[in-house]
């Protein structure tokens, strides 16, 4: 589990197939003091295990699933990333809880500078809208964020100073994609709610039946 706090941009200096997979190897100075083999990281938001580390980087390999649900398949040589290590139950919760499972990739429309910070408007499919609520939580590329501005399947964050120079926001461009995990919350309750209503259902066909229809 994590906290949307980006701890280190890391850099990816290695990329290459593994079957219907990709084997990723990420420059990481300062997370790699913490971090061992079979140890989970947040790299823009995926949760991904730890299979080697060598000198100041380690390696990580995305499977088909990771690849049809996150920006993975699009990474080259070179390109930033967001990194987090795990979080720890003796320690304060900074942002939101995250776990590092990506829903969808959502797409940058606008930039906007403003006099003391950026305002991002990202779309996303609009299936994903009813997990969105107003000032509500939500992390791109493992950011976490409260949504600003709502509308449909467009929402609105603003990028405070120290969030854009810490991230890999400052590299990013309008056209974009991103990484989106919506708040486990609204996707608990929606199960919950789901699931009293087929028993609803049942136990209203069991009387029916009951009753002689």
């Amino acid at each position: 589990m994590f906290t949307g706090i980006v701890e280190e941009i890391g850099k990816i200096v290695g990329l290459s197939r593994e079957g219907g997979g990709i084997r990723l190897h990420v420059s990481s100075p300062k997370s790699i003091k913490e971090l061992e083999v079979n140890d989970s990281i947040a790299v823009n938001g995926a949760c991904q295990t730890v299979i080697s580390k060598k000198g100041d980087s380690f390696e990580v390999e995305a499977v088909e699933e990771t690849l049809k649900k996150t920006t993975f398949s699009s990474l080259k040589i070179g390109e930033r990333v967001n990194l987090e290590l795990p979080m720890k139950l003796n320690e304060r919760l900074g942002g939101h809880m995250v776990l590092g499972h990506i829903d969808c990739v959502g797409k940058i429309m606008r930039i906007d500078k403003r006099e003391s910070s950026w305002m991002f408007s990202i779309q996303f499919p609009k299936q994903f809208s009813k997990y969105t609520i107003p000032i509500g939580s939500i992390a791109i590329d493992g950011v976490s964020l409260t949504i600003a501005g709502l509308k449909e399947n467009n929402i609105q964050l603003s990028i405070i100073p120290h969030t854009m120079n810490n991230t890999i926001f400052k590299f990013r461009k309008v056209k974009d994609n991103v990484n989106i995990e919506f708040d486990i919350i609204g996707k608990y309750i929606e199960r919950i709610m789901d699931s009293n209503l087929n028993q609803k259902v049942r136990l209203s066909e069991h009387k029916l039946r009951e009753a002689g229809y």
